[in-house]
């Protein structure tokens, strides 16, 4: 698929904003469903887009910044794999190759992570010299400017990837064989039941299992939809937040009652 002028400065844009929302988080836009969305808007391929990033979003819950180890870069991830697959114009066939391809492409990522990073300490130093002289304008100035490096930082490796063309990207896709777009759709399926398993893992405690069961039983009925499930589970979340503010104002706080109904009633087995 061939993308025209204004298309191109669009996913620009958008690779931009999600380059930006990757440091300031308020409006998501580095989220892999929200960045995939909108570039499947501008491009006219809203629904592979919106399956893409659907599925890159349960790869990225379970990315996370701990310490000083850095995540792998979920928006380069979604903005790069989004715009190979508008190129490549293969559609809903093309989504596991497309998630294949983004686990690398946010592993590498990381380095234009890292050299943003590092400059950004420069920058830091710049805006303690200007507070020093007691320059608020200097002090904004620097802080766009380091804004706007983040967002170049996707920016500009998804432009590298719009100048190659549709051409190059279609023809490296159709020249797979099928024992490798095989495998890649297999290992882009096995992606997102390992991410999905790292957020379990992240969440998992002895009062989320019983809520976990319940779900994966509800799940498997057919007859309720998604948004039967939804309203199940804000319903019991809302129970449990009832529940938990009782125990908390019970007893005084003393007794054998730790605020945790859930825990109270396994601890009692």
């Amino acid at each position: 698929m061939t993308l025209n002028f204004i298309q191109v400065i669009l996913v620009v844009l958008v690779s931009f904003l999600a380059g930006m929302e990757g440091i300031l988080d308020e409006f998501h836009f580095h989220q892999p469903v929200i960045a995939c969305t909108l570039i499947g808007l501008v491009t006219g391929q809203l629904v592979p887009c919106m399956i893409l990033g659907g599925s890159l979003q349960m790869i990225a819950l379970g990315w996370a910044n701990i310490g000083a180890a850095v995540a792998p870069d979920a928006a380069l991830a979604a903005v790069a794999s989004a715009i190979i697959l508008v190129l490549g114009g293969q559609g809903r066939a093309g989504v596991s190759s497309a998630i294949a391809i983004a686990v690398p492409l946010a592993v590498a990522g990381l380095l234009l992570t890292i050299i943003a990073r590092t400059l950004a300490t420069a920058i830091v130093h710049i805006m303690d010299r200007a507070a020093e002289e007691g320059s608020f304008a200097k002090i904004d100035v620097w802080q766009w400017i380091a804004i706007c490096m983040q967002g170049l930082r996707i920016a500009i490796p998804a432009a590298a990837i719009l100048a190659v063309g549709a051409g190059p990207v279609k023809a490296m896709l159709n020249s797979m064989p099928s024992w490798l777009t095989d495998g890649l759709s297999i290992g882009g399926g096995m992606v997102v039941a390992v991410g999905y398993a790292m957020v379990i893992n992240m969440m998992a405690s002895r009062e989320m299992w019983p809520f976990f069961a319940l779900g994966f039983v509800l799940a498997a009925v057919s007859e309720i939809t998604l948004i039967g499930l939804g309203a199940i589970g804000v319903s019991l979340a809302l129970v449990y937040l009832h529940l938990e503010k009782s125990g908390n104002s019970g007893n005084g706080g003393g007794g054998s009652n730790t605020g945790d109904p859930v825990g109270d009633i396994i601890d009692k087995y």
